[in-house]
């Protein structure tokens, strides 16, 4: 190669290190990396390194933001200065206090949190791709978590449990689906019709059969051991501790979330449901039955919203409550919006807040914090990544428009 091509290949490589976008994400990661610095495994017991690492990120978000890069560099700004001051703060927290909050445990929690909300999540997406907003998820959720832990007292086995929630959850679907695809109802109204329904469904139910609570016993979904992280060198121990004993509905969540996406952006089928959320008429133009795909996607959504439930159920706590899901389904459909409704997006917004819920905990054991404060943390972090840095999601086009066939 000649010394000028050499150049100019040089030179493209410095222009693009110096870009405005690349700056402002640089920026972010050196605001990120200032805090992380503070915690395990590192604990630095000094602030000076965090302190250059804040100031070098705020730097890259100023040179950023006049460059047209706004959103990017204001979020390096907003990074470099919540980073700085959380490692200044931190150096004010015992070291021993950080390892006992920040443990392999930790994350296993983080998991076991996001997983009723990615389930959820999944089912909201594919509700949402084919053109109908589900405000019903947490009603869904709920039936879920009544008729998963009913059918596994009355079979005795947690497979019919499973099997029952996943029914019940799928024809609560259809009611929102039948009035929003065919009597073109208010999508919104239809869903928080179906909360209201599930709500008071589940509470008749549960006070009428179990009046004088749970029994004991209940067939559980088992937790699935892997022993052999341990044998792994240097990460086994903490391989073992995340992953060595999640239950099994957890390891059905991963494969859902990645077939949730190989079906929307891989098969016809996900092009299909695709098509007739963004532009129904021409689905329908080119022989692709709009309401078939609506009242599957939708049928799907709350199939999916009950596995959510049934984990709350006979998965995690092995009993059930009034209105256990507790908002966890208007949880999942911020994350669906955060998560741009693509399922890796979305699932990452499920750990974000898994992990401030599991956060919670050892913060209020170990740091004397209030967990009504710390379940904050979630939802800060989501408004800053939207506003800051992700900027306004963009739904699906025909989402919440009832279509009429001609």
């Amino acid at each position: 190669m000649s010394t000028p091509a050499r150049a100019a290949l040089l030179g493209g490589r410095l222009g693009h290190l110096t870009d405005a976008r690349t700056l402002g994400s640089a920026g972010i990661a050196f605001g990120a990396l200032a805090f992380w610095l503070a915690l395990p495994p590192w604990t630095l017991r000094t602030i000076g390194p965090s302190i250059a690492l804040g100031i070098v990120a705020i730097a890259c978000g100023i040179a950023a933001v006049p460059r047209g890069e706004r959103r990017v560099g204001w979020g390096a700004i907003v990074v470099g200065v919540l980073g700085t001051v959380g490692a200044i703060w931190l150096q004010g927290v015992q070291e021993e206090t950080l390892r006992n909050i920040l443990t392999a445990g930790l994350l296993a929690s983080t998991l076991r949190f996001a997983t009723p909300l990615a389930f959820a999540a999944m089912g909201g997406i594919f509700s949402e791709r084919s053109g109908v907003v589900n405000i019903g998820l947490e009603g869904m959720m709920l039936m879920g978590a009544f008729f998963g832990i009913w059918g596994s007292i009355w079979s005795g086995t947690w497979v019919v449990g499973l099997l029952m929630a996943m029914l019940f959850g799928g024809l609560l679907a259809l009611v929102h689906a039948f009035f929003s695809i065919h009597l073109r109802a208010d999508q919104i109204v239809s869903g928080f019709a179906v909360n209201l329904m599930a709500l008071g469904l589940t509470g008749y139910l549960f006070s009428s059969i179990y009046a004088s609570g749970i029994p004991s016993g209940v067939s559980r979904v088992p937790n699935v051991t892997l022993g052999w992280l341990d044998n792994i060198p240097v990460v086994g121990d903490f391989l073992q501790g995340v992953f060595g004993e999640l239950n099994l509905l957890v390891w059905i969540m991963f494969g859902v979330v990645i077939a949730s996406y190989i079906v929307l952006f891989k098969t016809p089928i996900g092009l299909r449901i695709r098509s007739v959320g963004e532009h129904p008429r021409a689905a329908d133009t080119v022989g692709i039955s709009v309401y078939g795909v609506r009242y599957a996607a939708v049928t799907l959504s709350g199939v999916l919203a009950a596995l959510g439930g049934a984990f709350l159920s006979i998965g995690f706590t092995g009993t059930f409550a009034e209105n256990m899901t507790s908002g966890r389904g208007f949880i999942a459909l911020a994350a669906v919006i955060l998560g741009k409704w693509r399922p890796g997006w979305a699932f990452a917004a499920t750990l974000l807040f898994g992990f401030g819920f599991a956060l919670s905990i050892p913060l209020q054991r170990e740091a004397d914090i209030s967990s009504s404060v710390i379940a904050t943390l979630p939802y800060v972090l989501t408004l800053i990544a939207l506003v800051g840095i992700i900027g306004r999601s963009i739904p699906p086009a025909a989402v919440g428009r009832p279509y009429v066939k001609q």
